[in-house]
């Protein structure tokens, strides 16, 4: 099965995750199909935190792809910031 999830980067202490298509068997970091976006948890003033290519992800979820719980959040998170814009 395909899943968007993400996988982490960054330092220590300072994290960074890229969203990514993988094969759910592969490990978290390891084997990906595409990355379509990134999490920045740790960004202060004007850092871009947030960056999904959303038509990529409609485009995987309509190839059976299923996104994980946190992956969820952030899509409802991105789509309420660009309707606030």
């Amino acid at each position: 099965m395909v899943i968007i999830r993400l996988s982490r980067g960054g330092a220590k202490k300072r994290p960074f995750y890229h969203l990514v298509v993988a094969d759910s068997r592969s490990r978290r970091d390891g084997r990906l199909i595409e990355r379509i976006g990134f999490f920045n948890p740790v960004a202060r003033g004007l850092e871009e935190s947030l960056r999904i290519d959303h038509e990529r992800v409609d485009y995987w979820v309509s190839q059976g792809a299923q996104l994980s719980d946190r992956v969820k959040q952030l899509l409802k998170q991105s789509t309420q910031e660009a309707k606030a814009s």
